[in-house]
């Protein structure tokens, strides 16, 4: 599944910076999990309230980071491994790497990663960059460009990109990447190397990309990415779930299943997600 752009409910607060430096954050609600990639510095009010939040951080400063961590939050920062925004600064830089357009999102292209050169700019400059702004570690997305190129090479880049992330000690959640992360398991029966968490998309629900509506998934699409969650769980992997939905009904089915499971889980109602 395709990645997500901004999840979580908002929580309306007053932030106050003063001209020496930071105040106190506002008091932490218990909110459990958001993922909000599509605000930035301007934003931070939406921010508070949540246990677990993914941002991202290019659009953030160090001290915006401080305090949401100071009100109890751990946060965690967006990072494309397998796609180029052409809104990112370093676009041109890397723009003789991508591949084939993006289906559904027509501003961004697939992206070589087994090409030294962004392995190193992923895994070193830029992880690096989102670090010294004390994030707590990465949600890693577009693993899927192995489903897209199932090559030995593009595996390798995968892998060798998320094993740069996990040395520097901290959490990596991979967003979806089924065929990668089964073919990884298949291989070394670990995950450790390569990350801490899953965030699956749309187990419960699917996505209509024609006219942006959400529908109940098949059971058999459920079947399989509930099986695909269960062999990343059992080897110790945190599991978070992004469904889409706005029939009642459906959403507490999800999180009486969530609950049960106790998985951390968002249920957004748009796909603009703002």
């Amino acid at each position: 599944m395709k990645k997500i752009i901004l999840v979580g409910c908002m929580v309306m607060m007053v932030l106050s910076v003063t001209c020496c430096g930071l105040s106190s954050a506002p008091q932490k609600k218990s909110n459990g999990y958001g993922v909000f990639l599509s605000l930035d510095h301007g934003d931070m009010e939406s921010l508070y309230g949540y246990n677990q939040i993914v941002i991202d951080a290019q659009y953030f400063e160090k001290e915006d980071i401080q305090l949401l961590k100071q009100s109890g939050t751990k946060v965690y920062t967006y990072l494309n491994l397998g796609s180029l925004e052409n809104f990112r600064t370093y676009y041109a830089e890397f723009l003789d790497l991508t591949l084939d357009d993006y289906e559904n999102w027509e501003e961004e292209k697939w992206v070589n990663v087994s090409d030294p050169r962004w392995q190193k700019f992923l895994g070193e400059t830029l992880a690096t960059q989102l670090l010294e702004k004390g994030v707590d570690g990465f949600f890693v997305d577009n693993c899927d460009v192995y489903y897209q190129y199932p090559t030995e090479e593009m595996y390798n880049g995968v892998t060798t990109i998320l094993k740069s992330l996990r040395g520097y000690g901290v959490d990596v959640i991979i967003n979806g990447g089924d065929t990668y992360v089964s073919e990884y398991i298949a291989r070394n029966n670990e995950i450790s190397g390569i990350m801490s968490g899953l965030n699956q998309e749309s187990v419960y629900t699917g996505i209509d990309f024609s006219n942006h509506t959400f529908y109940q998934a098949d059971k058999s699409d459920t079947k399989y990415y509930l099986s695909y969650i269960k062999k990343v769980e059992k080897l110790g992997g945190s599991i978070y779930l992004l469904e889409y939905a706005t029939d009642k009904a459906l959403k507490k089915k999800i999180v009486k299943q969530c609950e049960k499971n106790n998985w951390n889980y968002y249920i957004a109602d748009s796909l603009e997600l703002d």
